[in-house]
């Protein structure tokens, strides 16, 4: 079969059950997904964190694959072997490489569908389009953020997270395996039609663009000392004006929301709404600015060009 060579990873984060168990469907039964012309490659992306059910061992493996950390002989991470693994069998320069990757993610915030780009690569944007503009699905662009680094989709040449939510930690639900199905197929639409050079994206791209993150109060020995207020939790997506109550303290008193600077005045979005993983990064939302985007022709062509380059004969 020829066609671009696409890696699809499921189970990054090894307490996300639900692309892991469809991917393992997917790999006995390649017909139960709509992938034609395209090859892909199916990769459980922690395998030792999947078996254990947790979200990984030695440290995150979607913040493993800094190019320092990759380079570090020293680092002996059961993550950061894993990172090496994977670049080592499917990245560009791999035994088996693909040009694209699509990292399958789910979160316990009231997300919905959700695609997330990390900066602004003409190829990555293409494909977020072409996925907006058959689904609709909301985008957020996270940049610019040092403290946040070494994510899987950045070591290839074009990549992509589809995240779907709300679902708890190690549950198996069959509407967020419908919706990741959804995604995905949407995805490997988007791919197939850029490389035959059929693909039309819409003329405005709506995009979240990250503009930092937020964490709760918390007490001197750094234990919380509010919890995220009723009247936000659950509203992903929806804009957060200054004086709106964010946290609620242990006796009841509502917590208002002080912008940051780096807003420059424009209303908050908020994602990631207290999400569960993320409270041992100090983050119990993410901010991001809502921002309307023309698509230039040159994303497209960027997208065709690298397919077409990484497709086998």
């Amino acid at each position: 079969m020829s066609g671009p060579r696409v890696l699809v990873v499921a189970a990054t984060h090894g307490n996300e059950r639900n692309a892991p168990w469809l991917l393992e469907g997917w790999r006995r039964n390649p017909a139960a997904l709509a992938s034609d012309g395209v090859v892909l490659a199916l990769e459980i992306g922690n395998p030792v964190a999947y078996a254990a059910s947790t979200r990984y061992l030695d440290r995150d493996l979607n913040r493993s694959f800094r190019l320092d950390l990759l380079a570090d002989a020293s680092r002996k991470e059961r993550e950061i072997g894993r990172a090496r693994e994977l670049l080592a069998l499917h990245g560009p320069d791999g035994t088996q490489p693909c040009v694209v990757v699509i990292d399958l993610h789910s979160t316990t915030s009231a997300m919905g569908n959700s695609l997330v780009v990390y900066g602004r690569r003409p190829a990555d944007l293409a494909l977020a389009a072409g996925i907006q503009g058959r689904l609709g699905l909301p985008i957020y662009l996270h940049e610019a953020d040092a403290a946040q680094t070494g994510f899987l989709v950045e070591r290839w040449p074009c990549g992509l997270v589809i995240e779907v939510g709300p679902v708890p930690q190690g549950v198996i639900d069959p509407t967020i395996c419908r919706q990741t199905q959804l995604g995905l197929e949407a995805a490997l639409a988007v791919i197939r039609e850029a490389a035959a050079g059929q693909l039309r994206l819409p003329q405005r791209l709506v995009v979240h663009r990250h503009r930092g993150s937020v964490d709760v109060p918390r007490e001197p020995d750094g234990t919380p000392a509010a919890c995220v207020d009723r009247r936000r939790q659950g509203r992903d997506w929806q804009p957060l004006q200054a004086g709106d109550p964010l946290f609620r303290s242990r006796d009841g008193e509502a917590l208002a929301f002080v912008p940051p600077p780096e807003l420059g005045g424009e209303p908050a979005w908020p994602v990631f709404i207290n999400e569960a993983a993320y409270g041992e990064k100090g983050i119990a939302l993410s901010l991001t600015t809502r921002e309307l985007w023309p698509v230039e022709a040159g994303w497209g062509e960027a997208l065709k060009a690298l397919l077409q380059r990484g497709t086998p004969l």
